[in-house]
């Protein structure tokens, strides 16, 4: 993702994986073959790889700028965690783009996580000498309250993968005293809010970025896919709620729909960046910012 400029804040991407992944039969349950294959047909040619039948999608980090911080949105996967496949893929990707986007781990002021699913939160801490420690020492991190507390009563209760992630991705920043666990009114300075979007997970949120009259969503996992926007209805397989899941996710494309408003999917893969359209009766446009 080429850098993009709100105001007096720079967003740039650090990249884990992209590529090739999933079919979008088995992602979305309430799949049509006959309506998603016209879509796919005319959506942006980076989303979809015909040749695989699959869609591409991204694992990224989001880095945001501002004059006084050094923000993380999101952070992946992480490296040490024991995923099984295809999730053991290779994590020096964000090692290495991490370190050439010239940052140090003690550089980051700040870490918002959309929500606490695995692949959002495995950069938030790393294994040394056998216990796990938050990942940037000086950085605070920004949990929605509820959701934590769904994640930690959902490991306590002895829940499974994406429950138990909470141990080594959440629970050591408490402990560490670098946690800020919010409510959706949270605000940091008059830069970061937060947008309420339930449904993928109980507590979702999306990151909003705001400078000299301009906005930037990161959505999280609101969407993972362009097709979600065509039918905001294909909630994925994921979802705690796909119900709520999408109401959300209509609600917040009917506002953003034909406004300047620059929108920053997790999982899009590059150019990543882009703006929100009508489509047809009741659906919605990704287009990239080229």
């Amino acid at each position: 993702m080429k850098t993009i400029r709100i105001g007096d804040v720079t967003i740039t991407s650090i990249v884990e994986r992209d590529g090739p992944w999933r079919r979008p039969v088995d992602m979305f349950p309430a799949y049509d073959g006959e309506v998603g294959a016209a879509h796919l047909a005319t959506l942006e040619p980076e989303m979809y790889d015909a040749a695989s039948g699959r869609m591409v999608i991204t694992y990224q980090t989001f880095v945001v700028r501002t004059p006084r911080h050094v923000v993380l949105v999101d952070t992946c996967t992480g490296e040490d965690k024991g995923y099984p496949p295809p999730l053991d893929f290779d994590k020096t990707p964000w090692l290495d783009n991490f370190r050439k986007s010239g940052l140090t781990f003690e550089d980051v002021t700040h870490v918002f996580c959309t929500h606490l699913h695995f692949d959002h939160t495995g950069w938030n801490t790393r294994l040394v000498n056998g216990r796990w420690v938050p990942t940037f020492p000086n950085a605070k991190y920004i949990f929605h309250k509820d959701e934590y507390a769904h994640w930690e009563h959902a490991a306590k209760a002895g829940g499974v993968h994406p429950g138990t992630v909470w141990t080594y991705n959440c629970r050591p920043v408490v402990e560490a005293g670098q946690a800020l666990l919010v409510d959706s009114a949270f605000e940091l300075d008059d830069t970061f809010s937060l947008t309420p979007t339930p449904g993928h997970t109980p507590r979702h949120v999306c990151v909003n970025i705001r400078s000299k009259g301009q906005r930037a969503v990161v959505t999280g996992d609101m969407m993972h896919h362009a097709l979600q926007c065509r039918e905001p209805e294909w909630s994925t397989i994921f979802c705690h709620d796909r119900a709520e899941a999408a109401q959300s996710r209509r609600s917040f494309l009917s506002r953003v729909c034909d406004t300047p408003t620059v929108i920053l999917p997790i999982h899009f893969p590059g150019p990543t960046a882009g703006l929100i359209k009508p489509h047809g009766r009741n659906g919605f446009d990704y287009r990239y910012l080229r």
